[in-house]
């Protein structure tokens, strides 16, 4: 039976209590996958969402029920009030995290400590500094990897996000799965999604099954678990016995996870983003600015949230171009 009561539960009874927030559109590298090689037209800093609108939007979303926030971007870290941002947040009763590219973590690791933002998601697509510069378009690759290795030694819990592409980073499945012998970390391969400008194509996808025969090539049978998934979790959960971390596969393409879907995403530009590939959004920003409740907005977003991958429930519909690059690119999403 459908909670008509509350509105952040969408149609197929879906309770959304997480909440992505991108801080920035802005970012320190130029991941391929992420954005468009010429770049891309970034909104006035008029239309970008102050930290006290921040605060203010997340106040609501929390006080219908939201109990979990992440912090994305572009990269928010480079955010010039992300210190006072987080200092607000806090004072919620909500659990928060960060997404992040590692470039400046390490000047922020005492700060994020002091307000227990302990969990960190962290991009890294390859553990080859030549294919780091390649995908990123940026040489930071030792300075990202040094600052993953202090977040660990200071005790956060650390998940390496991996987008695969076949041909380029598909190879070092193995390596990554291998950092998790020593170390509680979790490493996530995900599969290449399609959003504008990132020229998804289906032969550049790793799928969630051939992940897994790769893994059983290498490893014995008996040596890879399938471990419990989270409530609402993204991925599917694996560890090789006696290893310390884990691996996980976030199949949003080939196996998608709508069912238990509990998340909603806020851009920078204050637009609600019921499914990370829908192409539509709702203004909050305008309405908040106005002095106006947004709760019946955020309502009426949730309950157009379709399905299955913003409508896309077939593989064939992914593949059209025309649906997937009426959505925005990665960067101005959010991560």
């Amino acid at each position: 039976m459908q909670d008509k009561t509350n509105i952040l539960t969408d149609s197929f009874n879906r309770k959304h209590t997480y909440l992505r927030i991108s801080l920035i559109e802005n970012c320190n590298l130029r991941c391929t996958y992420c954005m468009p090689e010429e770049g891309l037209k970034l909104t006035p800093k008029s239309q970008i969402m102050t930290g006290d609108e921040v605060y203010e939007i997340a106040k609501t979303f929390v006080a219908n029920g939201v109990s979990r926030i992440r912090l994305t971007g572009g990269e928010p870290l480079i955010r010039k009030d992300i210190k006072d941002i987080i200092k607000n947040l806090a004072t919620l009763d909500v659990s928060l995290s960060i997404t992040t590219n590692a470039i400046r973590l390490a000047e922020f690791l005492p700060f994020l400590k002091e307000y227990n933002v302990n969990r960190l998601n962290i991009s890294l697509d390859t553990l080859k500094q030549d294919k780091f510069k390649h995908i990123t378009r940026r040489d930071y690759y030792q300075k990202v990897m040094d600052n993953i290795n202090l977040a660990i030694k200071e005790g956060f819990f650390v998940k390496l996000n991996i987008v695969l592409i076949k041909g380029f980073n598909d190879n070092e499945i193995i390596d990554f799965i291998e950092l998790t012998k020593d170390s509680a970390i979790v490493i996530r391969f995900i599969e290449f999604m399609p959003f504008d400008g990132n020229k998804w194509n289906k032969e550049k996808l790793v799928s969630y099954d051939e992940i897994i025969k790769k893994v059983e090539a290498n490893y014995q049978k008996e040596q890879v678990l399938r471990i419990k998934d989270a409530p609402n979790d993204t991925s599917k959960n694996y560890q090789i016995a006696d290893y310390k971390g884990s691996f996980a596969v976030i199949s949003s393409v080939t196996n998608p996870f709508c069912d238990s879907c509990n998340r909603i995403r806020l851009t920078a530009n204050g637009q609600i983003k019921n499914c990370l590939f829908s192409a539509t959004e709702s203004d909050i920003l305008t309405p908040l600015r106005k002095g106006e409740d947004i709760r019946p907005i955020i309502a009426k977003t949730l309950q157009n949230k379709f399905k299955v991958r913003g409508g896309m429930n077939t593989l064939e519909k992914l593949e059209d171009a025309s649906l997937h690059t009426k959505n925005r690119n990665m960067t101005t999403i959010g991560g």
